[in-house]
Protein backbone atom coordinates (compact mmCIF):
# COMPACT_ATOMS: atom_id res chain seq x y z
CA UNK A 1 0.00 0.00 0.00
CA UNK A 2 1.34 3.41 -0.96
CA UNK A 3 2.00 5.97 1.80
CA UNK A 4 -0.42 8.76 2.62
CA UNK A 5 0.03 11.89 0.51
CA UNK A 6 0.62 14.11 3.58
CA UNK A 7 2.21 13.57 7.01
CA UNK A 8 0.05 11.94 9.72
CA UNK A 9 -0.20 15.22 11.66
CA UNK A 10 -1.99 16.78 8.69
CA UNK A 11 -4.72 14.15 8.91
CA UNK A 12 -4.91 14.35 12.72
CA UNK A 13 -5.60 18.08 12.43
CA UNK A 14 -8.23 17.59 9.74
CA UNK A 15 -9.99 14.78 11.61
CA UNK A 16 -10.01 16.82 14.82
CA UNK A 17 -11.58 19.79 13.03
CA UNK A 18 -14.20 17.54 11.42
CA UNK A 19 -15.07 15.64 14.57
CA UNK A 20 -15.28 18.69 16.83
CA UNK A 21 -17.55 20.40 14.32
CA UNK A 22 -19.75 17.31 14.24
CA UNK A 23 -19.71 16.92 18.03
CA UNK A 24 -20.74 20.51 18.67
CA UNK A 25 -23.48 20.35 16.04
CA UNK A 26 -24.90 17.11 17.43
CA UNK A 27 -24.77 18.41 20.99
CA UNK A 28 -26.76 21.45 19.87
CA UNK A 29 -29.36 19.14 18.31
CA UNK A 30 -29.64 17.20 21.56
CA UNK A 31 -30.04 20.33 23.62
CA UNK A 32 -32.82 21.82 21.52
CA UNK A 33 -34.54 18.70 20.16
CA UNK A 34 -36.75 16.09 21.79
CA UNK A 35 -36.25 12.34 21.85
CA UNK A 36 -39.43 11.93 19.80
CA UNK A 37 -38.12 14.26 17.10
CA UNK A 38 -34.56 12.92 16.97
CA UNK A 39 -35.68 9.27 16.95
CA UNK A 40 -38.10 9.74 14.06
CA UNK A 41 -37.36 7.26 11.26
CA UNK A 42 -36.08 9.19 8.25
CA UNK A 43 -35.16 6.40 5.81
CA UNK A 44 -33.92 2.84 5.40
CA UNK A 45 -30.56 2.57 3.66
CA UNK A 46 -27.98 -0.18 3.36
CA UNK A 47 -30.03 -2.56 5.50
CA UNK A 48 -30.13 -0.16 8.47
CA UNK A 49 -32.62 2.36 9.81
CA UNK A 50 -31.69 6.03 9.42
CA UNK A 51 -33.06 8.29 12.13
CA UNK A 52 -33.56 12.03 11.98
CA UNK A 53 -30.46 12.71 14.08
CA UNK A 54 -28.38 10.68 11.58
CA UNK A 55 -29.41 12.98 8.75
CA UNK A 56 -28.26 16.03 10.67
CA UNK A 57 -24.82 14.55 11.21
CA UNK A 58 -24.50 13.51 7.56
CA UNK A 59 -25.17 17.08 6.38
CA UNK A 60 -22.26 18.45 8.45
CA UNK A 61 -19.95 15.68 7.26
CA UNK A 62 -20.62 16.33 3.58
CA UNK A 63 -20.17 20.08 3.97
CA UNK A 64 -16.81 19.67 5.70
CA UNK A 65 -15.54 17.07 3.22
CA UNK A 66 -16.46 19.22 0.24
CA UNK A 67 -14.39 22.03 1.74
CA UNK A 68 -11.47 19.68 2.44
CA UNK A 69 -11.52 18.27 -1.08
CA UNK A 70 -10.66 21.70 -2.47
CA UNK A 71 -7.18 21.08 -1.03
CA UNK A 72 -6.73 17.48 -2.13
CA UNK A 73 -9.06 14.99 -3.88
CA UNK A 74 -10.10 11.94 -1.90
CA UNK A 75 -12.67 9.15 -1.71
CA UNK A 76 -15.27 9.48 1.05
CA UNK A 77 -17.01 6.35 2.37
CA UNK A 78 -20.02 7.02 4.60
CA UNK A 79 -23.66 6.02 4.93
CA UNK A 80 -25.94 7.53 2.31
CA UNK A 81 -23.29 7.15 -0.40
CA UNK A 82 -22.63 4.29 -2.87
CA UNK A 83 -20.97 1.16 -1.45
CA UNK A 84 -17.45 2.24 -2.52
CA UNK A 85 -18.05 5.89 -1.62
CA UNK A 86 -17.65 8.95 -3.85
CA UNK A 87 -14.67 10.91 -5.07
CA UNK A 88 -14.58 14.55 -3.98
CA UNK A 89 -14.70 17.16 -5.38
CA UNK A 90 -17.78 15.89 -7.24
CA UNK A 91 -17.27 15.77 -10.95
CA UNK A 92 -13.50 15.92 -10.63
CA UNK A 93 -11.40 13.71 -12.88
CA UNK A 94 -8.49 13.83 -10.45
CA UNK A 95 -7.26 10.60 -8.92
CA UNK A 96 -8.24 10.36 -5.21
CA UNK A 97 -5.15 10.55 -3.00
CA UNK A 98 -6.57 8.76 0.04
CA UNK A 99 -9.73 7.14 1.39
CA UNK A 100 -11.65 8.57 4.34
CA UNK A 101 -14.18 6.28 6.02
CA UNK A 102 -16.49 7.91 8.55
CA UNK A 103 -19.35 7.06 10.87
CA UNK A 104 -20.71 10.47 11.93
CA UNK A 105 -22.78 8.91 14.73
CA UNK A 106 -21.89 5.47 16.04
CA UNK A 107 -24.41 4.81 18.77
CA UNK A 108 -27.42 6.58 17.28
CA UNK A 109 -29.87 4.50 19.27
CA UNK A 110 -28.40 5.44 22.65
CA UNK A 111 -27.71 9.13 21.99
CA UNK A 112 -31.04 9.99 20.37
CA UNK A 113 -32.70 9.04 23.67
CA UNK A 114 -29.98 10.84 25.66
CA UNK A 115 -29.07 7.57 27.39
CA UNK A 116 -25.37 7.17 26.71
CA UNK A 117 -22.55 8.71 24.70
CA UNK A 118 -22.29 8.17 20.96
CA UNK A 119 -19.02 8.32 19.02
CA UNK A 120 -17.80 9.98 15.83
CA UNK A 121 -15.44 7.59 14.04
CA UNK A 122 -13.02 8.18 11.17
CA UNK A 123 -10.10 6.39 9.56
CA UNK A 124 -7.73 7.36 6.74
CA UNK A 125 -5.97 4.95 4.37
CA UNK A 126 -4.03 5.51 1.19
CA UNK A 127 -5.95 4.88 -2.03
CA UNK A 128 -4.66 2.52 -4.68
CA UNK A 129 -6.99 1.36 -7.49
CA UNK A 130 -5.08 -1.88 -7.97
CA UNK A 131 -5.46 -2.80 -4.27
CA UNK A 132 -8.47 -1.16 -2.57
CA UNK A 133 -7.72 -0.52 1.13
CA UNK A 134 -8.99 -2.59 4.03
CA UNK A 135 -9.28 -2.01 7.76
CA UNK A 136 -5.68 -3.25 8.07
CA UNK A 137 -4.51 -0.35 5.87
CA UNK A 138 -5.87 2.48 8.02
CA UNK A 139 -2.92 4.66 9.01
CA UNK A 140 -4.62 7.43 11.01
CA UNK A 141 -7.80 7.08 13.06
CA UNK A 142 -9.75 9.19 15.53
CA UNK A 143 -12.87 8.82 17.62
CA UNK A 144 -14.63 11.61 19.49
CA UNK A 145 -17.27 11.24 22.17
CA UNK A 146 -20.68 12.88 21.88
CA UNK A 147 -21.79 12.95 25.54
CA UNK A 148 -25.38 13.10 26.70
CA UNK A 149 -26.77 16.48 27.72
CA UNK A 150 -26.23 15.55 31.39
CA UNK A 151 -22.47 15.27 31.00
CA UNK A 152 -19.86 17.96 30.46
CA UNK A 153 -16.76 15.83 29.74
CA UNK A 154 -16.03 14.17 26.44
CA UNK A 155 -13.00 12.20 25.27
CA UNK A 156 -11.14 12.28 21.97
CA UNK A 157 -8.76 9.45 21.08
CA UNK A 158 -6.50 9.14 18.07
CA UNK A 159 -3.65 7.07 16.73
CA UNK A 160 -1.16 7.11 13.88
CA UNK A 161 0.24 3.73 12.89
CA UNK A 162 3.28 2.85 14.99
CA UNK A 163 3.01 5.89 17.28
CA UNK A 164 0.70 4.69 20.07
CA UNK A 165 -2.66 6.07 21.14
CA UNK A 166 -3.23 9.52 22.57
CA UNK A 167 -6.22 10.85 24.44
CA UNK A 168 -7.72 14.23 25.22
CA UNK A 169 -10.44 14.95 27.79
CA UNK A 170 -12.52 17.98 26.81
CA UNK A 171 -14.53 20.08 29.26
CA UNK A 172 -17.51 21.15 27.17
CA UNK A 173 -18.41 23.94 29.59
CA UNK A 174 -15.03 25.69 29.82
CA UNK A 175 -13.30 24.49 26.64
CA UNK A 176 -10.36 23.18 28.69
CA UNK A 177 -8.53 20.14 27.29
CA UNK A 178 -6.40 17.72 29.29
CA UNK A 179 -4.21 15.06 27.63
CA UNK A 180 -4.19 11.52 28.97
CA UNK A 181 -2.71 8.17 28.02
CA UNK A 182 -5.37 5.44 27.68
CA UNK A 183 -4.55 2.23 29.54
CA UNK A 184 -6.40 -1.04 28.85
CA UNK A 185 -6.97 -3.45 31.71
CA UNK A 186 -3.98 -5.51 32.81
CA UNK A 187 -6.13 -8.19 34.43
CA UNK A 188 -5.29 -11.73 33.41
CA UNK A 189 -8.80 -13.12 33.93
CA UNK A 190 -12.30 -11.93 33.04
CA UNK A 191 -13.39 -12.74 36.61
CA UNK A 192 -14.89 -9.76 38.47
CA UNK A 193 -14.76 -7.62 35.33
CA UNK A 194 -16.93 -6.64 32.37
CA UNK A 195 -16.83 -9.08 29.46
CA UNK A 196 -19.59 -9.87 26.99
CA UNK A 197 -20.74 -11.07 23.59
CA UNK A 198 -23.04 -8.63 21.81
CA UNK A 199 -26.71 -9.58 21.65
CA UNK A 200 -28.33 -6.22 20.98
CA UNK A 201 -31.47 -7.13 19.04
CA UNK A 202 -34.23 -9.76 19.22
CA UNK A 203 -33.56 -12.71 16.98
CA UNK A 204 -29.94 -13.47 17.77
CA UNK A 205 -29.99 -13.25 21.54
CA UNK A 206 -30.55 -16.93 22.31
CA UNK A 207 -27.57 -18.24 20.32
CA UNK A 208 -25.11 -15.69 21.68
CA UNK A 209 -26.40 -15.98 25.24
CA UNK A 210 -25.79 -19.74 25.11
CA UNK A 211 -22.35 -19.12 23.64
CA UNK A 212 -21.51 -16.60 26.35
CA UNK A 213 -22.68 -18.92 29.14
CA UNK A 214 -20.66 -21.83 27.76
CA UNK A 215 -17.56 -19.71 27.17
CA UNK A 216 -17.28 -18.31 30.67
CA UNK A 217 -18.18 -21.59 32.34
CA UNK A 218 -15.32 -23.23 30.43
CA UNK A 219 -12.87 -20.38 31.08
CA UNK A 220 -13.73 -19.76 34.75
CA UNK A 221 -15.64 -22.79 35.98
CA UNK A 222 -18.48 -22.55 38.46
CA UNK A 223 -17.97 -19.89 41.19
CA UNK A 224 -17.31 -21.50 44.56
CA UNK A 225 -19.66 -19.15 46.39
CA UNK A 226 -22.33 -19.10 43.69
CA UNK A 227 -21.93 -15.39 42.94
CA UNK A 228 -21.58 -14.29 39.29
CA UNK A 229 -17.99 -13.74 38.17
CA UNK A 230 -18.52 -11.77 34.95
CA UNK A 231 -20.56 -8.64 34.32
CA UNK A 232 -22.41 -7.87 31.09
CA UNK A 233 -22.66 -4.38 29.57
CA UNK A 234 -24.46 -3.95 26.26
CA UNK A 235 -23.07 -0.71 24.78
CA UNK A 236 -24.91 -0.37 21.45
CA UNK A 237 -21.93 1.25 19.72
CA UNK A 238 -18.91 -0.49 18.25
CA UNK A 239 -16.76 2.60 18.85
CA UNK A 240 -18.07 2.70 22.40
CA UNK A 241 -17.17 -0.96 22.94
CA UNK A 242 -13.64 -0.32 21.66
CA UNK A 243 -13.39 2.71 23.96
CA UNK A 244 -14.34 0.60 26.98
CA UNK A 245 -11.51 -1.79 26.14
CA UNK A 246 -9.04 1.04 25.48
CA UNK A 247 -9.55 2.84 28.79
CA UNK A 248 -9.67 -0.27 30.99
CA UNK A 249 -13.41 -0.54 31.67
CA UNK A 250 -13.93 -3.83 29.80
CA UNK A 251 -11.71 -6.89 29.49
CA UNK A 252 -13.34 -8.71 26.58
CA UNK A 253 -15.94 -7.83 23.94
CA UNK A 254 -17.08 -9.75 20.90
CA UNK A 255 -19.62 -8.90 18.22
CA UNK A 256 -20.31 -12.03 16.19
CA UNK A 257 -23.59 -11.19 14.46
CA UNK A 258 -22.36 -12.21 10.95
CA UNK A 259 -22.10 -15.80 12.27
CA UNK A 260 -25.86 -16.10 12.79
CA UNK A 261 -27.01 -19.00 10.59
CA UNK A 262 -29.00 -18.06 7.50
CA UNK A 263 -32.68 -17.89 8.31
CA UNK A 264 -32.01 -17.27 11.99
CA UNK A 265 -32.08 -13.87 13.61
CA UNK A 266 -35.20 -12.21 12.17
CA UNK A 267 -33.28 -9.10 11.14
CA UNK A 268 -30.57 -9.12 13.82
CA UNK A 269 -28.19 -10.62 11.28
CA UNK A 270 -28.83 -7.68 8.93
CA UNK A 271 -27.74 -5.16 11.55
CA UNK A 272 -24.13 -6.30 11.69
CA UNK A 273 -21.11 -4.13 12.30
CA UNK A 274 -19.65 -2.72 9.09
CA UNK A 275 -16.18 -1.32 8.29
CA UNK A 276 -17.21 2.22 9.26
CA UNK A 277 -18.14 0.89 12.73
CA UNK A 278 -14.63 -0.55 13.16
CA UNK A 279 -12.61 2.15 11.38
CA UNK A 280 -11.00 3.19 14.68
CA UNK A 281 -9.72 -0.31 15.45
CA UNK A 282 -6.23 1.19 14.96
CA UNK A 283 -6.81 3.37 18.05
CA UNK A 284 -7.49 0.25 20.12
CA UNK A 285 -4.59 -1.69 18.61
CA UNK A 286 -2.08 1.11 19.20
CA UNK A 287 -3.25 1.28 22.84
CA UNK A 288 -2.45 -2.41 23.32
CA UNK A 289 -5.89 -3.96 22.78
CA UNK A 290 -5.92 -7.07 20.57
CA UNK A 291 -8.71 -7.08 17.99
CA UNK A 292 -9.26 -10.07 15.70
CA UNK A 293 -11.89 -11.45 13.38
CA UNK A 294 -13.92 -14.54 14.27
CA UNK A 295 -11.05 -16.83 13.21
CA UNK A 296 -8.38 -15.07 15.26
CA UNK A 297 -6.91 -13.09 12.35
CA UNK A 298 -6.37 -9.31 12.05
CA UNK A 299 -9.37 -7.41 10.73
CA UNK A 300 -9.13 -6.98 6.97
CA UNK A 301 -12.61 -6.09 5.71
CA UNK A 302 -12.66 -3.76 2.68
CA UNK A 303 -13.34 -0.09 3.37
CA UNK A 304 -16.84 -0.02 1.94
CA UNK A 305 -20.34 0.26 3.37
CA UNK A 306 -21.73 -3.24 3.04
CA UNK A 307 -19.14 -5.73 4.33
CA UNK A 308 -20.26 -7.50 7.51
CA UNK A 309 -17.59 -7.56 10.22
CA UNK A 310 -17.38 -10.01 13.12
CA UNK A 311 -14.80 -8.96 15.68
CA UNK A 312 -13.34 -10.00 19.02
CA UNK A 313 -11.50 -7.65 21.38
CA UNK A 314 -9.19 -8.61 24.26
CA UNK A 315 -7.79 -6.00 26.62
CA UNK A 316 -4.37 -7.68 26.66
CA UNK A 317 -2.45 -10.74 25.50
CA UNK A 318 -2.97 -12.64 28.75
CA UNK A 319 -6.76 -12.45 28.34
CA UNK A 320 -6.47 -13.46 24.70
CA UNK A 321 -4.38 -16.48 25.65
CA UNK A 322 -6.96 -17.51 28.20
CA UNK A 323 -10.16 -16.94 26.19
CA UNK A 324 -9.30 -17.48 22.52
CA UNK A 325 -8.43 -21.23 22.68
CA UNK A 326 -11.87 -21.86 24.19
CA UNK A 327 -13.84 -19.43 22.01
CA UNK A 328 -12.55 -20.23 18.51
CA UNK A 329 -13.58 -23.93 18.53
CA UNK A 330 -17.04 -22.84 19.70
CA UNK A 331 -17.29 -20.42 16.77
CA UNK A 332 -16.19 -23.13 14.35
CA UNK A 333 -18.99 -25.32 15.68
CA UNK A 334 -21.49 -22.54 14.95
CA UNK A 335 -20.17 -22.17 11.41
CA UNK A 336 -20.55 -25.91 10.90
CA UNK A 337 -24.08 -25.91 12.30
CA UNK A 338 -23.13 -27.67 15.51
CA UNK A 339 -23.48 -24.64 17.80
Amino acid sequence: MTPLPNPPDYFVAKLRALQLRLRDHLRAQLLKGTAEELSEVAAARGGDTIYRIDERGEAVLLSFCREWAQEIPFRLVAEGLPNEGVVLPEGSRQTPRFRLIVDPIDGTRVIMYDKRSAWILAGVASEAPEAPPTLADIAVAMQTEVPTTRHYLGDLLYACRGEGTRGERHNLLTGEQQPFVPRPSRATTPAHGFASISKFFPGGKALFARLEEALFEEVLGQPADGNPLVFDDQYVSSGGQLYELIVGHDRFNADLRPLLPAGEGRGARRLCAHPYDLCTELVAREAGVIVTDDRGRPLSAPLNLQADVAWIGYANTALKSRIEPVLLPMLEAIREGRG
